[in-house]
């Protein structure tokens, strides 16, 4: 259903509760700076209860626009968020829409925010130099009662790890090593 074998989700949330080391994921990303605002990000194994997986390596340029001092070659970060976020939430109505016994007919998700470069350029210690707000709408087709489309809006923000993230804010240590 949508695309999503549900005997396999129902597979993995068996697994996962049998076992909680099976939902034990670590992800990596290694970002290296290229050129004036550019960058390169290279996503390649993760981790999964503790063994190492490798299927592609995946590559995304980061840019800024030229009116930021870019070259426009590729999306700055703030919008690979809401790429991210657009990219998760989309998961998540895929995956419990199926679980859930709902088929979606069509599902598109529009994404904004608000920065305000104050804060990036040290301008104003008032301003953050991150997202003000962001925006998320949600078009979703389906036969589906408004009551049930409206459970489903609630499991899949309840249970989003980029909502989680962003909404409960995540801890980030950072290192820095000359070399």
């Amino acid at each position: 259903m949508n695309g999503v074998d549900v005997s396999k989700l129902e597979q993995t949330v068996e697994a996962v509760t049998d076992d909680s080391t099976v939902g034990q994921f670590q992800f990596r990303a290694e970002t290296e700076w290229t050129d004036a605002l550019r960058s390169m990000t290279r996503i390649d194994d993760f981790d999964q209860a503790g063994e190492t997986i490798h299927t592609r390596t995946f590559e995304i340029e980061g840019d800024e626009p030229e009116e930021i001092l870019g070259d426009r070659t590729g999306p700055n970060a703030v919008e690979l968020l809401l790429s991210a976020i657009g990219s998760c939430l989309t998961v998540g109505y895929a995956a419990h829409a199926a679980g859930m016994g709902i088929e979606l007919d069509s599902l598109r998700l529009e994404l904004d925010g608000d920065v305000n470069l104050q804060g990036f350029l040290g301008i104003s210690e008032d301003v953050r130099p991150g997202y003000e707000h962001v925006n998320c709408t949600v078009y979703v087709e389906s036969d589906a009662s408004p009551e049930e489309l409206e459970e489903l809006r609630e499991v899949v923000e309840e249970t989003s790890p980029l909502l989680d993230n962003v909404r409960n804010g995540v801890s980030v240590e950072t290192e820095q090593v000359s070399l």
